[in-house]
C-alpha cells in the first residue's frame, strides 16, 4: 500500500495513470500527449511499473505501457481514482492529446489501405494460412439473422459469408477497399449484401442489431483493441456471437511499416482479458498454425 500511495504522489504520474487507463501507450506517444522529455516520462513508468500500477507489453521494439492488473490495493481504490480525474487540472488537454495519438493511428492504417487496396488479396495468401483459417472461421458463423462483418476490405469473405446468413452488412473505412469491394460483388453477381462506410469505433449501426459480428484480420490494424470489442458487444443482439480472426503473436517488426499493423498480433489470454471486459462471458479459441513463412491465425468464438 505504501508503495502504490508513493508512486502515485506526483501531479505528472497522476497525468500518466490516467492516461493509461484509456488505452496502451508507447513512450514516444506519451512524451506527446503529456508534452514530457522522454528521459522524464521513462522515470515516471519505471516508478509506476515497479509499484505495480502499470505494466508493459513488448512487441518487437516497441514496448506499450498500460493499467497494470497485479497490484490489489490499487485495483481496489481504481473505481474511486478514475472518479476524481477529471479534477487535475490537464485533464482536458491531456485528453485531447490522447485523442490526437489514436487519430494518427487510425489515419496511418486508412491511408494505407487506400493505397494498396487491388493488392491486399495477394499481400494476405503470402502472410496467412487463408483457406485454412476461413475455413475454421466460416464454420463458427451462426446459420441465419443478420451478420456484420468489419473491416471488410475486398470483400473476399462477403460472398460466403450470404450463404449462411439472412442478411449481410460490411463496413469498412476505407472508401478504396468498398470500390474494390463493389466490383468483386459485381462480378460475382452476389445481392443481398450491404456496403457501408465506418469506424470500427464507431460502427454505422443501432444497439442490439446484429445476430453476428465477423471481426477477420482487423483487430491488429485497430488504434484501440479493447474500445473495437466493445463497440462490437454494443451492436450484438442478446445472444449473438462474434467470430474473430487475427494475428497470434509474432515478432515481424517489419509488419509495422510493411502492413501498417498496430499490433504484432495477440496472446490467447490478451484477447480474452479484452472479450471479459467488454462483457463477453464465453470465450473459445484455437490456433491455425500457417506454413513457413506464414504468421499462425488465432480464431475466436465469444458469446
Amino acid at each position: 500500500m505504501l508503495d502504490t500511495l508513493k508512486a502515485l504522489a506526483d501531479p505528472s504520474r497522476l497525468r500518466l495513470v490516467a492516461v493509461l487507463l484509456h488505452g496502451e501507450f508507447t513512450v514516444q506517444e506519451l512524451t506527446r500527449i503529456l508534452a514530457m522529455g522522454q528521459s522524464r516520462i521513462s522515470r515516471h513508468l519505471k516508478i509506476l511499473t515497479e509499484a505495480g500500477v502499470l505494466a508493459v507489453k513488448h512487441q518487437g521494439t516497441w514496448s506499450y505501457y498500460r493499467a497494470g492488473e497485479v497490484n490489489r490495493f490499487f485495483n481496489a481504490i481504481r473505481p474511486a481514482f478514475e472518479g476524481e480525474l477529471g479534477g487535475l487540472p490537464e485533464r482536458g488537454r491531456d485528453l485531447s492529446a490522447v485523442a490526437e495519438v489514436l487519430e494518427e493511428r487510425r489515419r496511418r492504417s486508412q491511408e494505407f489501405f487506400d493505397r494498396h487496396a487491388r493488392q491486399w488479396d495477394d499481400l494476405a495468401r503470402t502472410l496467412l494460412p487463408v483457406p485454412e483459417y476461413r475455413r475454421h472461421l466460416l464454420e463458427l458463423v451462426p446459420d441465419d439473422g443478420t451478420v456484420l462483418e468489419i473491416g471488410t476490405g475486398t470483400g473476399g469473405l462477403l460472398v460466403e459469408l450470404a450463404t449462411r446468413a439472412a442478411r449481410v452488412i460490411g463496413v469498412d473505412h476505407s472508401p478504396a477497399m468498398l470500390e474494390e469491394a463493389r466490383r468483386r460483388l459485381a462480378h460475382r453477381g452476389a445481392g443481398g449484401i450491404e456496403l457501408r462506410l465506418g469506424e470500427m469505433t464507431h460502427l454505422p449501426l443501432p444497439d442490439a442489431s446484429v445476430g453476428c459480428v465477423v471481426a477477420n484480420m482487423v483487430l491488429h490494424h485497430a488504434a484501440n483493441p479493447a474500445a473495437v470489442l466493445g463497440e462490437i458487444r454494443r451492436v450484438l443482439a442478446l445472444g449473438g456471437v462474434l467470430v474473430l480472426a487475427d494475428l497470434a503473436r509474432h515478432e515481424r517488426e517489419a509488419a509495422r511499416e510493411q502492413l501498417a499493423d498496430q499490433w504484432l498480433g495477440f496472446e490467447d489470454a490478451e484477447l480474452a482479458a479484452w472479450l471479459a471486459a467488454a462483457g463477453f462471458a464465453h470465450v473459445r479459441s484455437e490456433r491455425i498454425e500457417g506454413t513457413p513463412g506464414q504468421e499462425a491465425v488465432l480464431v475466436v468464438r465469444a458469446s
